[in-house]
């Protein structure tokens, strides 16, 4: 397929750098792009041949990166609100039994849409019917790393069985620009041993990794050992799936200290999703803090617009904050600086990509965002406060352009490769063939 990187030259001058290189630097430079790769940070660059954007009054920022959504849930925002997550469950698994492709794309499209305009340029996705997914990934130009839902054969409302739908979907995407399909084993309450190991060797085979949730949940974790003599963490490691390749792990919310060691020892990776968790009433707060101090990689996921009700990477910085800072009573627990890390170059590293995403340095991918340093959400726009800004207060309208691999892909709040109205419409006509009848919610 087609790659989707301009051919000339972009280059943003004057514009307030905030690198998140290993010197996390902010400094007032030069943003050259040749082939969709950053080639000068700083002052001074080349404007040979290059179109120029005037980045004065402008924040450039890296590309968000959410390491954790259902994206194409996007017509379900309010449909199972107020519920704790056996509920919510309960109501979204009689949802997706009528979801067809079509409407699973209709919703990708406005989920992908809303990351876009906030500033997110990749994300990683779990789902069924993804190749509609990786269509809107294409059509709209955001990076997709998408996880092809699989669980127990005999618990799946999808046509065949899901491990081969998901060796059919990697072989139909693999290789493409924008998309990386990985496997996506569902969680331990719907996956038995052979569905596990089968999704690693997958995954190790196909050169890709891992995504699934864990112990989201005290009933979770509780029914599993129940069942098993072991916490889901530890039996994971037991039965060999952590031996393989790269795993990324959503939530990880109740975990022992023996499991935050281990999962840091064999490298898996964690989407933290504060909202979503706290919303479902999880309990708890997930022992990122702990996690990070083991050495383990961490990110920021939004999940999905059902339990969050939003797509928004900066208000996920904000919320992760505040929790973790009043629940450990200290204030100086991630401080600003590190959330934005979250959001970046760390959810870049739990993926695998930091060598390409993440920041603003030679030689990586050119994804960014403009930001307005007049918007009143960023005021005082002084170098020292940027990274403040971004993790407590910026808003997702502060947003003006962002740019994957140097092409826009939002101009102006506007999306350049999709009609906002036309996406809405379809949305909503979705939304009305999914939601219960008015008489029955």
């Amino acid at each position: 397929m087609q790659a989707l990187e301009p051919e000339d030259p972009l280059l943003v001058t004057n514009g307030l750098l905030v690198t998140q290189d290993p010197q996390r630097r902010v400094l007032r430079g030069d943003l050259r792009i040749e082939h969709g790769r950053i080639t000068h940070v700083g002052p001074n660059a080349p404007r040979e041949g290059a179109a120029v954007i005037d980045g004065h009054g402008f924040a450039v920022v890296p590309g968000f990166v959410n390491v954790h959504a259902h994206v194409a849930m996007a017509p379900l925002r309010g449909v199972a609100d107020d519920r704790d997550l056996a509920g919510f469950l309960e109501t979204l698994f009689a949802v997706d039994a009528r979801r067809t492709e079509r409407d699973v794309e209709a919703g990708a499209r406005a989920g992908i849409a809303e990351m876009l305009l906030a500033g997110t340029t990749s994300f990683l996705d779990l789902y069924y019917f993804e190749d509609a997914v990786a269509r809107a990934v294409e059509s709209l130009g955001i990076r997709g790393y998408l996880g092809w839902a699989v669980l127990d054969p005999e618990l799946t409302t999808q046509k065949g069985a899901p491990l081969d739908n998901a060796r059919q979907f990697i072989g139909r995407w693999k290789g493409h620009e924008r998309v990386t399909p990985v496997v996506a084993p569902q969680g331990v309450y719907v996956c038995n041993r052979e569905t596990w190991l089968g999704a690693r060797e997958l995954a190790d085979r196909e050169g890709t990794f891992c995504h699934f949730h864990l112990s989201e949940t005290r009933r979770e974790v509780h029914e599993h050992e129940t069942k098993t003599g072991a916490r889901p963490a530890l039996w994971l490691d037991q039965i060999g799936f952590f031996q393989g390749g790269r795993s990324v792990a959503a939530h990880a919310v109740w975990l022992t200290g023996q499991e935050i060691t281990l999962l840091a020892q064999r490298n898996v990776g964690i989407a933290h999703c504060p909202s979503s968790n706290a919303k479902l009433a999880s309990g708890g707060v997930a022992p990122i803090v702990e996690l990070r101090a083991a050495g383990a990689s961490v990110g920021l996921g939004t999940d999905s617009v059902a339990s969050n009700n939003s797509l928004s990477m900066l208000r996920e910085m904000h919320t992760a904050g505040l929790f973790h800072k009043n629940q450990r009573w200290d204030a100086s627990l991630l401080r600003a600086q590190e959330l934005l890390d979250l959001a970046t170059i760390e959810a870049a590293r739990v993926i695998g990509r930091d060598g390409e995403l993440g920041s603003l340095e030679v030689g990586k991918r050119a994804d960014f965002s403009l930001v307005r340093l007049d918007h009143p959400t960023l005021v005082p726009a002084r170098p020292e406060a940027i990274v403040s800004h971004l993790a407590y207060s910026a808003s997702d309208e502060a947003i003006d352009s962002v740019y994957i691999a140097g092409e826009p892909v939002v101009r102006h709040r506007s999306l350049v490769r999709g009609d906002w109205n036309k996406i809405r419409r379809e949305a909503e006509a979705a939304a009305e063939a999914l939601w219960p009848p008015r008489d029955a919610a």
